[in-house]
């Protein structure tokens, strides 16, 4: 593998955590986030850093033949913490027992990253190896437990991502699961790395020669495994923020056609907010039906629970189940109260020394305003309401 084999994963991990990140400013305590970010960091400075141009570089800056081993070393064992932090707090669970389990990852990891270095700092290395640093210092003093350690950590990290993600899989269902079968993917091409590793590394203590299985065939799996497992942590957070987006931006339009009935209603000299085309559609979502409910207390004095009831005695009748029959007549209430507000420009009713009872007596209760929007665009009983008067006349 050559330079851009390691910095175009590299590149891509830096891409998705710079979009990770204005999330982050703005809720910096969320665990979830803070662990999502961390394994984007920590992927990308592994595949940064395992360059072999990197590692020359490297080498070269620090004055240190073979700077780079535990450095790199270092950082996958740092990957291996994250993502098990990561896959902790994303199970979720009792605080406390997500937070302990998620310390005692981190300061058992952190505790292998100390020992790595003290071990290469006793170690002799003196020959800088670029590609095959593993086989060539395999019985090396010092060295040699270097190298199994961190060999060690990635298996356990591996084969606890396995069993972990795969149990959590059989519980799941849509994009999580995906992801989590995903992930087991990647950690599956990382047991395969750990497996050629460590077959080189025995290999050389044995006395046999397998150095290619380290130096050609586990640098793509490690690579590959890594890339595939990011994305697998990635893909269900970004596909579940599509998806209420995209929920979001439907129940909005299918607000529209409430919205227009009571829009022209609106209480005189409430201020039109102006939304700029990049607001979020959860901010639109609450505008509109901020909107919808302040026309619906505007008109409360002109509701008419006699026509609510018409309405959904002719919708059952017309063989409308009961969700759908409370809907129109819903609808066709507030269809007529537009029509009597309409009647009334001077605001006769509204003014009435009676208001505040008449309304509190004549306004709804709950309703599904998506369910009431859609009636008022579809259902016959609510087009006759309309038919009955000036019901789109401007109040």
């Amino acid at each position: 593998m050559n330079g851009q084999d390691y910095y175009i994963p590299a590149a891509a991990l830096g891409i998705a955590l710079a979009f990770k990140l204005p999330a982050l400013r703005s809720n910096w305590r969320d665990p979830l986030l803070r662990a999502v970010c961390s394994l984007l960091v920590l992927a990308g400075s592994v595949f940064a850093f395992a360059a072999p141009p990197t590692i020359e570089a490297v080498n070269g800056l620090t004055g240190v033949s073979n700077f780079s081993a535990p450095l790199v070393y270092c950082l996958i064992t740092l990957f291996s913490a994250a993502c098990l932090v990561l896959i902790v707090n994303w199970r979720g669970g009792p605080a406390e027992v997500t937070r302990h389990i998620s310390r005692r990852w981190i300061v058992g990891y952190c505790g292998v990253v100390v020992v790595l270095i003290a071990l290469f700092a006793m170690g002799d290395a003196p020959v800088e190896r670029l590609r095959d640093f593993d086989t060539y210092y395999a019985n090396e003093p010092y060295i040699r437990e270097m190298i199994a350690l961190y060999l060690t950590a990635h298996l356990v990290a591996a084969v606890v991502m396995v069993a972990m993600c795969w149990r959590w899989s059989l519980q799941v269902r849509g994009w999580l699961r995906t992801g989590l079968m995903i992930i087991v993917a990647g950690y599956v091409l990382n047991l395969s790395y750990d497996a050629t590793k460590i077959a080189a590394v025995v290999a050389r203590w044995t006395g046999h020669d397998l150095d290619d299985l380290s130096t050609y065939a586990a640098p793509p799996l490690a690579s590959l495994g890594a890339l595939i497992s990011a994305i697998g942590f990635v893909l269900p957070l970004v596909c579940q923020r599509l998806s209420d987006h995209w929920q979001t931006w439907t129940t909005y339009r299918r607000l529209g056609p409430l919205w227009d009935e009571v829009q022209p209603c609106a209480p005189t000299g409430t201020p039109c907010v102006k939304m700029a085309w990049w607001a979020p559609p959860e901010l639109r979502m609450i505008q509109r039906e901020s909107d919808i409910h302040d026309a619906f207390l505007h008109l409360g004095p002109y509701f008419d629970e006699r026509q609510r009831e018409r309405a959904y005695g002719l919708a059952l009748a017309g063989g409308s189940d009961e969700e759908t029959a409370r809907a129109v007549g819903e609808a066709a209430m507030v269809a007529a109260a537009v029509r009597a507000r309409a009647a009334d420009p001077e605001g006769a009713a509204i003014d009435g020394e009676d208001r505040p009872d008449s309304a509190a007596r004549a306004t709804p209760g709950p309703r599904d305003l998506v369910r009431v929007s859609r009636a008022l665009r579809d259902s016959p009983v609510v087009a006759h309401v309309r038919r009955q008067g000036t019901a789109g006349a401007v109040c």
